[in-house]
């Protein structure tokens, strides 16, 4: 998309349940106008938001997710890592009352609920890693576990959120070497670590995509006590393969732990990511050159493997008594991007959604673990689905699949995509279908945002309009918000606005000598230095940055800021 817009009093076909009160925002790559990334996976992360309420569809919008990469700053510098000069195009989550855009290679972006960039986010100084795109909240707990990842030491760290957002735990985790760990799975006391054999190679950096595909490191699934954290990981050997997206695991009645995810066999995974063969002039064949310049275009591994479509739901049965490992395939129909109930994260659970896409059809699909039956919705072959958030019915005495499927589809002529709401009890039905003010690329991960009624009816009392429904009464609608200048008036579909300033530019510190530390307070092997402002200003957690967030005064959006580095900041 070349910009930014608003839409409000969207077209809705069918009816909307009463009970989805919220937004849902999914994120996604999307370069800046006329700029080229190299490939369309690097763009920087754009938010599209649909607001949804008392059965309307109030609004649509759209915004970039301002970090430091969009200010133009490198991620790699003669100082080291900028965690904040990230593209945050990946997922979307909330947590702690803060909603953060996700991206595995660094710091989470906290946004507010108009989609607007508060800025980068290390939980009060506490972060001092990258944090993954698939972080799993407890359901039970409320704690957000998470990890990041590094190809220089410590390889893999793991963290823990409080159900408030604070950062509460920190350990390394040893690992042989640095791999591409995309996902993890949690279960009510573990975690399971996928140790597979996407390892890092330094040789490849300068293709663009430093990981190459090496069976012979083995591949093999971690079990660890996550309320324990000393404990020690105890490791499966499996058949090698690949997993970018898990969809779920659990402790099943005799101690076991099942885990099931989306697979790719060692097959698929060596044709697209074997390391090129040498060649003795020193110049690439034309297979070696065509992956080369596939890597130098930085594609996704995620993205780019999924559009393969050659991943099987697969499951693996871990058995920590004898130590054995048995697996194996649970459909054979494509799959990509599995979801389930977020309120079943961690235990057992009998469905699972996904997105299976081929040349002839695509289509979402449900999956059921108990009968081994898929029913589908088909989209026929000019449309295609993203990732099929599902959000629970809120009735207490609800099934499992008692609840709606949310998913943006994007058309193969560039027409207005639509947000469909499907019956998650009979998938082939569409409840509702709201169409958007154009075409929506395709994009990652989403999620769906409930209004918090509390805060709600605190801003409601402050007397402020709301700019979701222009000259209406709220009642129990939005968030009100201040009625900017350029806010569209009554009847006015789009605003088409200028590219706001990015955050303030952030170096590493040359000074500064913290590590890692973990629930103990030792700190962990490896440097992994905090950021600093360029201009010698205090970290991100220093008072009055919002406890490790810099928290922008709004203003007025102006042409140029960007380019003219404007500090939001002062």
């Amino acid at each position: 998309m070349p910009d930014e817009i608003d839409a409000v009093d969207l077209p809705v076909e069918g009816t909307l349940p009463p009970e989805l009160d919220g937004r849902y925002v999914r994120n996604g790559p999307n370069p800046l106008p006329g700029a080229d990334p190299g490939h369309w996976f690097r763009g920087h992360g754009m938010l599209h938001g649909v607001r949804l309420a008392r059965g309307r569809a109030l609004w649509y919008r759209n915004r970039w997710v301002r970090t430091g990469a969009l200010a133009g700053r490198r991620y790699l510098t003669w100082r080291g890592v900028d965690l904040s000069a990230v593209p945050a195009n990946t997922h979307v989550i909330e947590h702690g009352g803060k909603l953060l855009a996700l991206v595995e290679q660094g710091l989470p972006h906290e946004v507010d609920r108009d989609l607007g960039t508060v800025g980068p986010c290390d939980f009060g100084g506490r972060l001092r890693t990258a944090m993954t795109a698939h972080p799993k909240a407890d359901p039970v707990t409320g704690e957000l576990h998470f990890y990041g990842y590094s190809p220089v030491p410590p390889f893999l760290t793991y963290h823990r959120l409080s159900a408030a957002g604070e950062l509460v735990v920190s350990r390394r985790v040893s690992v042989r070497r640095p791999t591409l760990m995309h996902d993890a799975a949690v279960t009510a006391r573990h975690t399971v670590w996928l140790d597979l054999p996407l390892r890092f190679s330094l040789r490849h950096i300068r293709a663009g995509f430093p990981f190459v595909w090496d069976e012979s490191y083995g591949a093999r699934l971690g079990v660890m006590r996550h309320d324990d954290p000393a404990a020690r990981v105890r490791w499966f050997e499996i058949e090698p393969g690949y997993v970018f997206h898990v969809g779920n695991a659990h402790e099943d009645a005799d101690g076991r732990i099942v885990v099931d995810g989306s697979r790719y066999d060692a097959a698929d995974m060596a044709a697209q990511w074997a390391p090129p063969r040498r060649r003795r002039r020193g110049r690439p064949g034309a297979p070696e050159a065509a992956r080369a310049a596939a890597g130098a275009a930085g594609a996704d591994p995620a993205g780019r493997a999924a559009g393969t479509g050659a991943a099987r739901m697969h499951r693996w049965v871990l058995d920590p008594a004898t130590g054995r490992v048995s697996e194996g395939p649970l459909d054979d129909r494509p799959v990509e991007f599995p979801t389930l109930d977020p309120e079943r994260v961690g235990r057992a659970a009998r469905h699972r959604y996904g997105v299976t896409s081929s040349p002839a059809a695509n289509a979402i699909v449900k999956m059921d673990l108990a009968t081994g039956t898929t029913v589908a919705h088909e989209l026929g072959p000019d449309v295609k689905a993203g990732e099929a958030v599902f959000v629970p019915a809120g009735r207490a005495d609800r099934s499992e699949d008692d609840g709606w499927l949310l998913t943006i589809t994007t058309r193969a002529d560039g027409s207005a995509s639509r947000l469909l709401v499907l019956d998650a009890t009979d998938v082939t039905r569409t409840v509702a279908a709201v169409t958007l003010p154009r075409g929506v690329p395709s994009g990652f991960h989403g999620s769906w945002i409930p209004e918090p009624r509390e805060a709600e009816a605190q801003q409601r009392g402050a007397g402020a309009r709301v700019v979701e429904e222009p000259g209406r009464d709220p009642g129990r609608g939005p968030r009100p918000r201040q009625q900017p200048e350029d806010q569209p008036a009554e009847g006015e579909q789009l605003d088409q606005r200028a590219l706001p300033p990015a955050p303030e530019q952030r170096e590493q510190g040359d000074d500064d000598e913290d590590a890692v530390q973990d629930v103990r307070g030792e700190p962990l092997p490896g440097h992994v230095p905090h950021l600093r402002v360029a201009d010698g200003r205090p970290p991100l957690s220093a008072p009055g940055h919002g406890g490790g967030v810099c928290c922008a005064p709004r203003r007025r959006r102006r042409p140029g800021d960007l380019d003219e580095g404007v500090d939001p900041c002062p």
